[in-house]
């Protein structure tokens, strides 16, 4: 699958970067349970909300392979009260530059419901999220998703993301997203591995795959990724990430 026609004008590789992580940001969910390595910086997301009565605050960089300079910055922030331990609500900036495009600033509210915890056997939840312009005033994301996480074991874990996404400048404002990830801890279980698969239809498909650490199970944990979306070329994308609990 190829990305939209749209992508197509020069720059062409810097648009096309910038436009793939517009979609992307329709599809990401608000930060994942701590205990694993969903959320924040990947894009598909799990079925859970960080511990009630605790925040989370994700922020990573991604440098885009286009040999202009491209590249994105995040920051998220989530929490969760102890009287709605069930609902996880949240914001999240984004800003996104290329070569020879002026730079992209989107802000927006995000929300996740856990209707039913993995520790059942299936978790199942809800995310919404939209993101403004912040030159413009328009909205430029939003999505309406259902996570499914299905542990395996207590290593190894399952994600699966679809639902409905709306991107503004695409050929194809309203699309389908769906992805599915693949969790497992390894070593003292303090680092875990991850790779996922992700796409939007029609329009694009994309994978990512990297390790999370986080040193002695304590309230930082950092990301290290590599991805791609594919187009007439394979175009890369590198992040670095780092969350805090609190």
């Amino acid at each position: 699958m190829t990305c939209p026609s749209f992508v197509s004008a020069a720059p062409s590789r810097g648009r096309a970067f910038l436009v793939f992580f517009l979609l992307c940001l329709s599809a990401l969910g608000a930060p994942g349970s701590a205990a694993w390595a969903a959320g924040g910086a990947h894009i598909v997301d799990d079925s859970e909300v960080v511990d009630p009565g605790t925040c989370q605050l994700d922020t990573w960089v991604s440098k885009f392979d286009d040999g202009g300079g491209g590249g994105y910055f995040n920051v998220t922030n989530a929490c969760t009260l102890k009287d709605v331990p069930k609902l996880q609500v949240g914001a999240q900036f984004q800003h996104l530059w290329s070569a020879g495009i002026d730079g992209i600033q989107v802000l927006g509210p995000q929300a996740k419901i856990n209707f039913q915890p993995e520790d059942t056997g299936v978790g199942i939840g809800l995310i919404f999220n939209s993101g403004v312009a912040l030159q413009t005033g328009l909205l430029e994301t939003a999505s309406l998703l259902i996570p499914v996480t299905i542990p395996l074991n207590d290593r190894v874990r399952f994600n699966f993301n679809a639902g409905w996404s709306y991107i503004r400048i695409g050929d194809f404002p309203d699309a389908l997203f769906y992805g599915a990830q693949v969790e497992a801890k390894i070593g003292w279980q303090d680092i875990s591995l991850m790779v996922e698969l992700f796409g939007r239809e029609p329009g694009f498909t994309g994978t990512q795959m990297g390790v999370r650490w986080r040193p002695g199970d304590a309230a930082i944990s950092f990301d290290l990724l590599a991805g791609s979306f594919f187009d007439t070329v394979n175009a890369k994308f590198f992040t670095v990430g780092v969350t805090v609990r609190y």
